[in-house]
């Protein structure tokens, strides 16, 4: 499989983000707290260089604890300081805010007299919006579940601590790994209609059997049965039928992914850090 999802305006996000650079002195990279990986565009490493950063793992009530501590200890390993965040509800802002503040310390390039600029950047719907609006206290960048909802560039003033640059989210041309794009369409970072909701659930139903098989059992009361099995069971126990009482496999898996994207399978990483060198 290779999702091809690249519409203009990453093009000219892309660009904005070249054109900007030169007026920051840093960046939030801000990635989805239970897909470190996979919602880390590797273009965003070419564009930023040296930029200094701090890694921003959003959504971190969503995602496995146990793993969210090892993913900032391997980015600590890589040079980068991580900080997870509920940026909903401001949880784990003020150590976010300290941190931005030791890196640009450390790297000393902030003229005299001048806030500091940073830039915060991402792949769409990784809360990108939601963060600045808990960084600022109030609500100054819109946000919302669909991915692409940010068209805009926009500066925006924090306290006495930075002025941020907001960019839309920003995916890399083409997705060639069919694991990343499965776990992208999962966690809802890219368009439903990307992917066929089934097949995304699919695949997600085998990954959990192994990884995390008690949330199956615990929120739909199935196990040991194959992933087209399970669909149909769930869509029968949901009461989600087509005419003549056959399963309805497509609304059963969007209520999968729902389950999943609002936390009802529990606290969840679809990128285990061991699989990275963690």
């Amino acid at each position: 499989m290779s999702v091809n999802w690249y519409p203009g305006h990453m093009r000219r996000t892309r660009r904005t983000i070249r054109e900007h650079l030169r007026l920051c002195d840093g960046a939030f990279e801000v990635l989805d707290a239970r897909v470190p990986e996979a919602s880390r565009n590797p273009d965003l490493a070419e564009l930023l260089g040296c930029l200094p950063r701090v890694v921003v793992l959003n959504k971190a009530d969503l995602a496995d604890p146990v793993a969210t501590r090892r993913w900032v200890e391997l980015f600590s390993r890589q040079g980068y300081p991580a900080v997870p965040v509920q940026a909903r509800d401001g949880r784990g802002i003020q150590e976010l805010v300290r941190h931005m503040r030791q890196v640009l310390q450390e790297a000393d390039r902030v003229p005299q007299g001048r806030l500091p600029r940073v830039m915060v950047v991402g792949i769409p719907n990784v809360g990108k919006s939601a963060l600045i609006n808990a960084l600022a206290a109030r609500h100054v960048a819109p946000t919302g579940r669909r991915p692409g909802i940010t068209r805009g560039k926009m500066w925006i003033r924090v306290g006495p601590h930075f002025e941020l640059l907001d960019t839309p989210g920003i995916l890399w041309p083409r997705l060639g790994d069919v694991e990343v794009g499965y776990k992208l369409a999962a966690v809802g970072a890219i368009k439903d209609e990307v992917l066929p909701a089934e097949k995304v659930v699919l695949w997600l139903i085998s990954w959990l059997a192994v990884h995390y098989p008690r949330c199956l059992q615990e929120r739909y009361g199935i196990s040991g049965v194959p992933g087209d099995d399970m669909l149909r069971r769930i869509a029968h126990r949901r009461g989600l039928l087509l005419a003549g009482g056959e399963p309805d496999e497509e609304r059963a898996a969007l209520a999968v992914l729902k389950d999943l994207r609002e936390g009802r399978l529990g606290r969840i990483t679809l990128d285990l850090p061991g699989e990275f060198g963690g």
